[in-house]
């Protein structure tokens, strides 16, 4: 009876312990791998940005008639960058000088894959002489052609230089208006743009140096509408001066660019 007693002390102890014990929790199974070789998640696309036009100028911004204008510009974020007004595709950033016959408005275009960015400005012409009155009914005007051509001007240049001047410029802008006036009147007549220089210098570099006067008195006029095609130019050096005394009044006489009557 003894044993029986003791017995079932031991069980009932080993039966509470057991039920004193905590649940074992199963670990998570591992998140699965991705096979080998298969896709993957594509990470964000950037944009391209659009593209810009930081600035767009002209200098000066009013000018006369063959005077000069240099286009500014610089831009941001462009594949091709285009002016209108027959100058084209140019550099991203940079300069352009160019010669208007009128008031002009200029157009920049930068364009990429996402669009455009437009920027203008205007150049205004000032003082620009009235157009030719028209020849009276039953007249051509040819009788008018002599009167012009006496009021052609010469064009004249500092020393060593074959650049233009502001006067120059001037003249050169009467000498086209007259030569459109004449040839308006003659389909035949021509002319030729006589270069000269003052008797310093060596006759040899005198001659170039003439040469080059009479090339950019020639290039000006045809810029300011002149067919190239009825002028010519040549070169005297300083073989026909019209003035021979030595000092500066008289050899500025001579640095200059002549038209004549071909």
């Amino acid at each position: 009876m003894k044993t029986t007693t003791w017995f079932l002390v031991v069980l009932a102890a080993f039966t509470i312990a057991g039920c004193k014990k905590k649940a074992t929790v199963a670990a998570p199974p591992p998140p699965p791998v991705a096979p080998k070789g298969g896709p993957s998640t594509p990470g964000p696309t950037l944009a391209t940005p659009a593209p810009r036009v930081d600035s767009f100028t002209a200098e000066p911004a009013r000018v006369e008639r063959g005077q000069s204008i240099t286009l500014r510009w610089a831009t941001t974020n462009a594949d091709t960058v285009t002016i209108d007004q027959n100058v084209g595709t140019v550099p991203a950033n940079g300069t352009r000088q160019l010669f208007p016959n009128a008031t002009t408005t200029y157009v920049l275009i930068a364009r990429n894959s996402t669009g455009t960015d437009t920027r203008t400005v205007t150049v205004d012409l000032v003082n620009a002489p009235p157009p030719p009155p028209p020849p009276a009914k039953g007249n051509d005007g040819s009788g008018d052609i002599p009167r012009l051509i006496s009021q052609l001007q010469d064009v004249y240049f500092d020393y060593d230089m074959s650049e233009l001047r502001d006067d120059a410029r001037r003249a050169a802008n009467t000498d086209a208006d007259l030569l459109k006036q004449i040839f308006a009147k003659d389909s035949t007549i021509s002319f030729v743009i006589e270069g000269h220089a003052d008797e310093r210098g060596s006759a040899e570099y005198n001659l170039g140096l003439a040469d080059r006067r009479a090339i950019v008195v020639r290039d000006t006029l045809v810029m300011l509408g002149v067919p190239a095609a009825r002028l010519r130019t040549v070169s005297f050096g300083e073989e026909m001066p019209v003035c021979r005394e030595a000092n500066e009044s008289c050899w500025q006489k001579n640095r200059r660019g002549h038209l004549t009557r071909q």
